[in-house]
């Protein structure tokens, strides 16, 4: 069995939410980013043993939240020893908004997968574009290069847009299914 983890940081519970979902559909385990942009010295570990690395983060500004970028930082240690070499990484990131610049924010983990010299994954899924597609069809947002999930920010994290959560767990289950290919 295949080690995924879903590392994160989610500022109001919603991008928590969605890793949630991710980690569902991918058999993975949840590793949070706390508050202060830390995760605990174990947690490297854990990373460094993983076959995948999904990372999640909210888009805030049209970019990951500051506690992520703290953790991308304090990731120049395995990436000096390139220790996530050739693993599989992808990313998914939740805003406010149904743009929000999150592509921005996808551009920035995928950047950072590519300095680490790992395996960046995508969707793997076309997303629906005609007339009659809703918020709830799988990829309704149409991220190709990585999960997009909006959460308004009114809303709490218990309701969040079912489509939104159903496309989380088909992407988990993607990621999942490249990672058992890729370590077999």
């Amino acid at each position: 069995m295949s080690k995924i983890v879903i590392v994160f940081h989610s500022g109001y519970g919603h991008t928590a939410k969605i890793a949630e979902a991710v980690a569902e559909g991918s058999g993975g385990t949840l590793l949070a980013i706390d508050a202060e942009g830390n995760i605990a010295p174990t947690d490297w570990d854990v990373l460094a043993a993983a076959d995948a690395i999904i990372f999640g983060t909210p888009t805030y500004m049209g970019g990951p939240s500051w506690q992520f970028k703290k953790f991308v930082d304090a990731s120049s240690k395995p990436w000096y020893g390139q220790v996530w070499k050739d693993k599989i990484a992808a990313g998914f990131t939740n805003s406010a908004t149904l743009n929000g610049d999150k592509g921005s924010t996808i551009q920035s983990l995928f950047t950072m997968s590519q300095q680490h010299s790992m395996v960046w994954v995508g969707m793997g899924m076309k997303a629906p574009n005609d007339k009659a597609a809703t918020r709830d069809d799988i990829n309704n947002l149409g991220g190709y290069a990585g999960l997009l999930t909006t959460t308004p920010s009114d809303a709490s994290a218990d309701e969040m847009v079912p489509g939104d959560l159903a496309t989380a767990r088909a992407f988990g289950q993607r990621v999942a299914a490249v990672v058992e290919r890729w370590v077999r």
